[in-house]
Formats: C-alpha cells, sequence, structure tokens
C-alpha cells in the first residue's frame, strides 16, 4: 500500500515530463521588435481583443506576467505592483500598437493570466488525483521564473486551513457546470469575429445568447438538447422584451442572477459600461424626433449666421473691378512672407509661402474664390493637409503638392509674419532703430548688463527654492512676463554687423557636451527668439550652456545630470549614421558609469522637439513629447537608445537575471501639450529647466506637481526668451 501511494506521489512530482512545450518567450516579437518590426492589434466594437495578432498579444502578456510579477501575489491591485505593471506596460507598448486607452484591458488581462498560472501550478504539481496537497519540489522546468523562496511561500499559502476552504468552495461551484463551455482558448471576442467572417455578415456584433449557444457547441456540431432549450426560449423573449432589456435576455432564460459588472455571453473584456447599457427609459420616436429638428434648427441658423458674416467681409467675386481691390487691414498690399492655417478639423498652421495682395491678380487665368487671395507655397509643414481650394491646373490637391506652385487660400486664414492670426502682433516685433543717443553704446550695454546679471544671478540661483514655496499647482494668475531684454538684445544687434550677415562664436566647454567647440550664432538664430519662429540646434544649445552655467554648476548639479547634443543624436543622424551616434552616446554613457546620473537628449525628429531623459543605471527612459505622441512614432530611435542601454549594461559587466534581461522601462509622462506648431522646442527646453529647478532623478508620469499644467501659457514661454536674452547679453555676444 505504501509503495503504491510513494509511486503515486513520484508521479505526481514528474508531472512536468508529461509537459513537452517548453516555457513561452515569445522570441518571434522580441526579435521582431528588435528589427523594428511592430505589429498591429485589432478590437472589437464592445472593446475586445481581436484577430490578427489577438493571441500573439495575450502570450505576450502571459509570459511578462509570468517574468514580472512573483507567484506569491495574491492581490493584483497592490500599490506595490505598479513598478512592474508599468514594466509590462512599456514592453507591450514596444512591440504592439496599441492606444493607451486599452492599457486598463491589458493589466486585467494580465491579472487574469497570473491567476490562471498559479492555478496551474497548484493544479500540476502540488495536487494528486483525489486533489490532495504534494509536498513537490521546484519544477525545474520554472526555474529561471521562480526562486526557491518563492515556491517554498507559495506552497505555504496553498496549505493554509483558510485558502483551502476558499479554493473547495470556488471548486464546487465550477464543476460539473450544466453548460460547459467547449471552445478552449478561444474567447468570446474571437469566436463572434470567426461567426461573423464565416456567415460574411455585415453586422458588427452578435446577440449574447447566439454566442453562448455556438460556445457550447462541441467538435461534433451539434448542441445539446438542454442547450438548444436555453436558446429557443432566449429567441421567444427577444420578441416580448423591449430594445433596453436584452442584457437579461440570457440571465432570465437561465433564471440566474446577474453579476455586477458582467455581461452573460460576451466574455472577458465586455461590462455593462463598455456596451454603454443605461438604465432609465429609452426615448421614443416623437422624443427622438423632436430633437432631431431642434437639432436641424440650430444647425440652420449657424448656417445662416455663417453665410451673412461672410457676405459683410466679401464682396462678390463676379464684379471683376472689385476683386481684391478692398485689402485685409492686417494684409500689407504688395507681396509679404506668410504663414497658411487651416481652421478644420483643429486650428493649426500648415504651410508657409508668399500672399499675393495685388488688385485684380488671376490664379492660372482665372479669378478668385471669393474671400481669397493668391499665395504661393514654399514650406509644407503638414504636408498631407488639403488645399481648401485644389488646383484644377496643376492637380495639386494637398499642401505638399503645391509647394512651388500658386493656390488660392482663404484671407482669414492667412497670416502675415509670424504671429498667428487670432492674435495680434506684439509690439516688440518690429527692431527699433536708435537714430539719435546722448549715452554710448558701450557705456548703455555695461549698464543693461550689470543690471541683467545681478538680477539673474538672484532669480536663477534660488530657482528651486522659490519653486518649491510656491506650493502645488499654480492656479493665480502669473505676472505678465517682462521684454526688456528682448528689447535691449535687439538694440544692441542692430548696432552690429550680424543682421548683414556676421557671426558670433560661444564656447561650449567638455562638461556639457562631452567634448568642447566653439558654437556659432547668427543673425537667424537671434530672430527665431525675438519673432518666435520655431527654434534651431543653435538656440538649443546656447540655452543649454545657460542651464549648465546658471543651474547646474554652481548648484552642484552637474555631477546628477549630463546632457547629450542635439546635433549627434537626432533623427535624421541615427538614419543615415546609427553607428556613429551610438558610439556618441555609449561612449558618454561609460565616462558616467560609476555614479547614478540623468541624461538629457533634446531629440529633433526633423521638424519637432521632444526630449528624452535617460538614467542609464537604472535602464529608464523618460520620454516627454509636447504634441502627445509616444516613441512608437519613431522606432528607429527607440531601437538606437534600446542597443546602447544593452551595451552599457554589457561593457559595465552587470549580471542580470532572465527576468531582467529586458528590463528596459520607457515612461511616457504626460507633460504640456503645446497648442501651436511653433512652441515644441521652448516646450522641450522648460521640461530641462523644471527637471533641473527640482533637482530630481526621476521624472513623475503625470510630471512635477509644481509645475503641472495642460499647456504652458505665452508667458512662461517668455521666460525661456527672456533667460536666453539675458544670458546672451551677460556674454557680450554683440561687442
Amino acid at each position: 500500500m505504501a509503495d503504491d501511494q510513494h509511486e503515486e506521489v513520484s508521479k505526481k512530482v514528474s508531472a512536468e515530463e508529461e509537459i513537452r512545450r517548453g516555457i513561452t518567450v515569445m522570441r518571434r516579437v522580441v526579435q521582431g521588435r528588435s528589427r523594428g518590426i511592430i505589429l498591429d492589434v485589432y478590437w472589437n466594437n464592445q472593446g475586445q481583443l481581436i484577430e490578427p495578432n489577438g493571441h500573439t498579444l495575450t502570450s505576450f502578456i502571459g509570459a511578462l506576467v509570468r517574468n514580472e510579477i512573483p507567484i506569491t501575489c495574491d492581490d493584483w491591485r497592490n500599490k506595490e505592483l505598479n513598478e512592474s505593471k508599468e514594466k509590462i506596460w512599456s514592453e507591450i507598448k514596444r512591440c504592439f500598437n496599441i492606444e493607451e486607452e486599452r492599457r486598463g484591458f491589458c493589466m486585467k488581462l494580465a491579472g487574469k493570466l497570473l491567476r490562471g498560472f498559479r492555478t496551474f501550478l497548484s493544479s500540476k504539481f502540488l495536487k494528486d488525483a483525489d486533489g490532495n496537497f504534494v509536498d513537490a519540489e521546484l519544477p525545474k522546468k520554472y526555474e529561471s521564473l521562480i526562486s526557491a523562496e518563492e515556491w517554498e511561500a507559495f506552497k505555504s499559502k496553498r496549505q493554509d486551513p483558510v485558502f483551502q476552504r476558499i479554493s473547495a468552495t470556488n471548486r464546487e461551484r465550477a464543476s460539473s457546470p450544466a453548460y460547459p463551455y467547449r471552445k478552449g482558448r478561444v474567447g468570446y471576442g474571437r469566436l463572434e469575429q470567426s461567426m461573423l467572417q464565416k456567415e460574411e455578415s455585415s453586422e458588427t456584433s452578435l446577440p449574447a445568447h447566439v454566442l453562448w449557444k455556438e460556445a457550447r457547441v462541441g467538435k461534433s456540431g451539434v448542441p445539446q438538447e438542454e442547450v438548444l432549450h436555453v436558446y429557443q426560449k432566449c429567441e421567444e423573449l427577444s420578441q416580448s422584451l423591449s430594445p433596453d432589456d436584452t442584457k437579461g435576455i440570457l440571465s432570465r432564460a437561465l433564471d440566474v442572477p446577474e453579476y455586477s459588472g458582467r455581461v452573460r455571453g460576451k466574455g472577458f473584456g465586455v461590462t455593462p459600461t463598455s456596451l454603454s447599457i443605461k438604465k432609465g427609459k429609452a426615448p421614443s420616436n416623437r422624443e427622438l424626433h423632436a430633437r432631431l429638428e431642434a437639432m436641424q434648427a440650430e444647425l440652420d441658423a449657424l448656417r445662416r449666421e455663417r453665410e451673412a458674416s461672410a457676405s459683410t467681409v466679401y464682396r462678390d467675386a463676379s464684379d471683376k473691378n472689385s476683386i481684391n481691390c478692398t485689402f485685409q487691414p492686417n494684409i500689407p498690399e504688395g507681396i509679404s512672407h506668410c504663414q497658411l492655417y487651416l481652421s478644420s478639423p483643429y486650428y493649426r498652421m500648415v504651410g508657409k509661402g508668399k500672399v499675393h495682395n495685388v488688385s485684380g491678380v488671376l490664379l492660372h487665368t482665372r479669378e478668385l474664390p471669393a474671400g481669397c487671395l493668391k499665395v504661393s507655397v514654399d514650406i509644407a509643414v503638414e504636408p498631407n493637409a488639403a488645399l481648401p481650394y485644389p488646383s484644377d491646373d496643376s492637380d495639386a490637391t494637398t499642401v505638399h503638392e503645391a509647394v512651388g506652385s500658386f493656390v488660392a487660400w482663404p484671407t482669414n486664414l492667412i497670416c502675415v509674419g509670424y504671429e498667428t492670426p487670432t492674435k495680434s502682433k506684439s509690439k516688440d516685433n518690429a527692431i527699433p532703430r536708435h537714430t539719435e543717443s546722448t549715452v554710448s553704446r558701450k557705456e548703455l550695454q555695461e549698464n543693461e548688463v550689470s543690471n541683467a546679471s545681478a538680477q539673474q544671478k538672484k532669480e536663477v540661483s534660488n530657482a528651486s527654492a522659490r519653486v518649491k514655496s510656491s506650493g502645488a499647482k499654480k492656479t493665480v494668475a502669473r505676472k505678465k512676463t517682462a521684454t526688456k531684454y528682448r528689447s535691449c538684445l535687439r538694440t544692441f544687434l542692430e548696432m552690429t554687423d550680424i543682421p548683414t550677415g556676421g557671426v558670433r562664436t560661444l564656447h561650449m566647454e567638455v562638461g556639457i557636451f562631452g567634448f568642447d567647440y566653439d558654437q556659432m550664432i547668427g543673425n537667424e538664430d537671434f530672430m527665431q527668439v525675438f519673432s518666435h519662429e520655431e527654434i534651431g540646434v543653435n538656440v538649443v544649445n546656447t540655452y543649454i550652456r545657460f542651464l549648465y552655467d546658471k543651474l547646474m554648476r554652481p548648484n552642484g548639479l552637474d555631477v546628477s545630470f549630463g546632457f547629450l547634443a542635439p546635433a549627434t543624436v537626432n533623427l535624421v543622424l541615427i538614419l543615415n549614421r546609427p553607428d556613429t551616434v551610438t558610439e556618441y552616446v555609449l561612449r558618454i554613457l561609460m565616462d558616467n558609469k560609476d555614479a547614478e546620473k540623468l541624461f538629457f537628449i533634446p531629440f529633433n525628429t526633423g521638424g519637432h522637439w521632444l526630449l528624452l531623459a535617460i538614467n542609464p543605471i537604472r535602464e529608464i527612459v523618460y520620454y516627454l513629447d509636447s504634441l502627445g505622441n509616444d516613441w512608437t512614432t519613431y522606432p528607429d530611435m527607440k531601437v538606437l537608445i534600446d542597443t546602447v542601454l544593452q551595451a552599457f549594461r554589457a561593457q559595465r559587466v552587470i549580471q542580470t537575471s532572465r527576468r531582467g534581461a529586458n528590463s528596459i522601462t520607457w515612461i511616457k509622462v504626460a507633460c504640456p501639450q503645446q497648442r501651436n506648431q511653433i512652441d515644441c522646442g521652448y516646450f522641450m527646453l522648460r521640461f530641462m529647466r523644471d527637471t533641473l529647478a527640482l533637482g530630481q532623478l526621476k521624472i513623475p508620469t503625470d510630471y512635477f506637481e509644481e509645475f503641472k499644467c495642460a499647456f504652458y501659457t505665452k508667458d512662461q514661454v517668455d521666460e525661456i526668451k527672456e533667460e536666453w536674452c539675458q544670458f546672451m547679453l551677460e556674454l557680450n555676444v554683440c561687442s
């Protein structure tokens, strides 16, 4: 008898030998990611994961949760798991093209898969055929995932009387179901998808009781009589109940209570909320008709108002003598540089060019449409934006196709200069010309620089203390930023050869970017700041020197923070000379390998600035994008940074467990968002300034509480300009 029991226990302990399949690691997905392949995933209209790649994502999440979460975790809502959950989500985003709004679904699925893994381990290795506990050793197959301590703690919990009592209750409830599910690992979402494809139906979903019946059809293809009986009852109920009651048809037919937050017959991921099921009486046809009429009346009123407004501004285009004779007050007569805007679906700049506000001008021998002017498109800011009036002669329909040609553009969407049409030009837009002065230029400059230096030292050296003492969110009105440093710098600039092509140099010492050189700066760079244009790399580099001189070095922050040169680390060089970029970044990181440090990378994608902040010791990359994109938008950037961090880890000879081998974490920070096409550079500079002002190596996912806001105001952007101009005055660049 004892021999029989020993033999049974031995068979149970070696149950892992019956499982021929190895541990799921999803090598295909990981290898594809290394080659820049991001898999698309799809969802049905009820928010369930479907094919293609639905099964792949599910398996990938299962592999991640087994690697990142210990099997001793019983409470998926434990806040101590937040860091591990962030890693799981980061890895999902690295390999799959998935929206941020799907995070909740993926985390719930991860918790479900973790519970399933624990149940599998308990059933396969810790129970005999009669359900009695077996003190088994840690299965060799899972030694890379589970430590010996975790396994012992796991076994101890399974022997706990409270756990066994709950387990017995659940086992009894789940045993011998009256209507067993017979589709294996195929969930309701993918089952519904296959049924719709098989029937070639144009419907997007099926009734719950139809899915429920199909899910209980086995390999024979014939449903049981009991299942058919429930289905027929559902059909009868669907004819007698109103559409609002269909959610309860299956529960009524089965004569069972409905659980909160569950939609019977729909499966994982579907809740009453996701189906937009609301309690209350549905509106009658008469009420719906009344609402429709009211909406139509409102729409007609808005249309009449718009037409009346347009008729008062623009004259009839059929009168040839009146075409473009009444010039708009904000568009001067003649040919002027301009920015081109569109107002739908949202207000934004889509191109740059020249507006021809000339009396009697024609467009390709034709009259211009009413309320339009002739423009030549020079630069496409948004290449795929549709032209407001497509060109018949050149077949151009987008801004990109119209580059180098003439098109008609609505006058109210043309902006001369650099300000948006919705805002008046600032008074300091033009460079003041001082033709008479009783003070010498040298004396004026010395006085201004002296005052500027004293005030700047007082303000900047106490930046961190000022921020911390200001409390949490800044909800009170901000004092308007003065423009005296910009005005002063423009005055001095006018007295030099810079406006006619002269350049100045600023020395960038080795401590800034890891190499020393002389940074050139010319009139174009100054005008970018004065006229609120998109800033280039020269302005960015010189502002970084300001941060280094005024915030970092005086406060000892240069041991905790560093910069990488944006002229060397950018998307263009990554695409054309990735080895050069990799070598430079790796060299800088290895030069600082012995201390934890946060490196800022002002990254230019070719037309947009964003910020990467890398902590190489902890293998964390903070991603701050004022346009709200994420790193999957730039896969080449992502691959290169990951490659560098892996090489950094290898050169430091750091031993990592299998669980931590792919632990590089990318965190998208909910930073302030720009509201135009120009401010990305200024926002990126403020991200660095905010971080240095607080001196924190960790950037919160929802940004710093002291600086949290939906967007930076004009005054906050002007602060960056003023600091830059003040620094230029202090360095005496106009001498």
